[in-house]
């Protein structure tokens, strides 16, 4: 997996809130390592990449959503927003 991670952008707090769902957190950091770890395998040249980013992307889970941007050139995938669905 070389260098690439990922991380809350800004930070957990305002990326998470105060949500107590934190079954559903732990959902979204597990789906987050796995995401890293196929952007790892299809982004090869990591920081010497000259192609574009592929964007914000979204993610659906049992009970809530996440947005994350894949910026290959930093080999990291940044979580943006997070949004668990109503307990």
């Amino acid at each position: 997996m070389g260098d690439w991670h990922w991380e809350y952008d800004p930070d957990p707090r305002h990326v998470i809130g105060e949500t107590p769902n934190l079954a559903f957190v732990a959902l979204v950091e597990e789906r987050a390592d796995e995401l890293v770890r196929a952007a790892a395998a299809l982004y090869l040249d990591g920081a010497a990449h000259q192609g574009a980013s592929p964007g914000l992307r979204e993610e659906v889970l049992p009970n809530g959503m996440f947005q994350y941007l894949t910026i290959v050139r930093q080999r990291c995938l940044y979580i943006v927003q997070v949004t668990p669905w109503p307990l």
